[in-house]
């Protein structure tokens, strides 16, 4: 690597940094804020991503097709509906798109599969945060595993190399990212578990079982996304986040988090 290659690595790595602290900033405030402006942050962020999918896919429809997903996940949280409802329902759908997604070359289809995607950011995401007693805690613990897994892949992966992940889907991916990222997601997320419920009542497995599962999914949900672009030939989802590309890129592991525990909220609740 010659000195400007390097330079220019640092400078994207200095980007990226203070991009990641922005948005950290931004959305623990409004986490921490919750009730309409934590659901309407996350219904435009749910917007973004459907233009975003639907620039990828079809590249026609784009805007309005963000727009829509937007107002509908507005409506949807206006209607007198059991949040942990729609949760199950959208995280159900997301997850059958994700499968029908590789399975298909129909334009509509795959347009629809986005808007599922896409929709469960609107949610599910408002739906764990208004839990009663546990929904910050559950909020800040998606954030932690999903952040600790994937900076921990990153720089483990850096330090280690090794094997190759899936070199089909996504060249840099290494199994000793991959297993110090699902450390580092297993770790942060029992410890936000213990400090918000300390002794951990429950025990401390479930919460490293359920902590190691949500870690997994979040790296299955960043293949996922890779192998969308390199399908449809983006190397970003945009340009919307300086450093980081889009919003597609930077949730997609977020994404699958979300589709793991929004049918566990539902069922916990018909558990009530």
């Amino acid at each position: 690597m010659n000195e400007g290659s390097a330079g220019t690595g640092a400078s994207e790595l200095r980007l990226r940094i203070v991009s990641a602290l922005v948005l950290a900033v931004v959305v623990l405030g409004v986490t921490l804020l919750g009730g309409w402006p934590f659901r309407l942050i996350w219904t435009v962020v749910a917007g973004l991503v459907a233009y975003e999918w639907l620039t990828i896919v079809s590249r026609r429809n784009a805007v309005a097709g963000g727009i829509g997903v937007g107002l509908a996940g507005l409506a949807l949280g206006f209607l007198p509906l059991s949040g942990p409802a729609l949760a199950g329902v959208a995280a159900l759908a997301a997850m059958i798109g994700a499968v029908v997604t590789p399975q298909t070359t129909n334009q509509r289809v795959l347009e629809a599969c986005g808007v599922a995607y896409a929709l469960s950011f609107a949610l599910v995401t408002p739906a764990l945060r208004e839990m009663p007693v546990i929904g910050l805690a559950l909020i800040i613990w998606t954030f932690a595993v999903v952040w600790f897994t994937d900076i921990a892949a990153y720089f483990t992966g850096r330090a280690l190399g090794g094997p190759k992940l899936m070199p089909r889907v996504s060249p840099k991916k290494t199994w000793s990212g991959a297993l110090g990222g699902a450390v580092a997601g297993t770790l942060c997320g029992t410890a936000v578990w213990a400090f918000f419920f300390p002794g951990l009542p429950s025990g401390v497995w479930p919460v490293l079982a359920v902590s190691f599962a949500a870690s997994a999914a979040s790296q299955a949900g960043d293949l996922f996304e890779s192998s969308i672009k390199r399908r449809f030939g983006a190397k970003d989802s945009s340009h919307l986040i300086p450093g980081h590309g889009g919003f597609l890129d930077r949730l997609d592991g977020y994404w699958a988090v979300l589709v793991f525990v929004g049918p566990l909220l539902y069922l916990a609740r018909l558990g009530h």
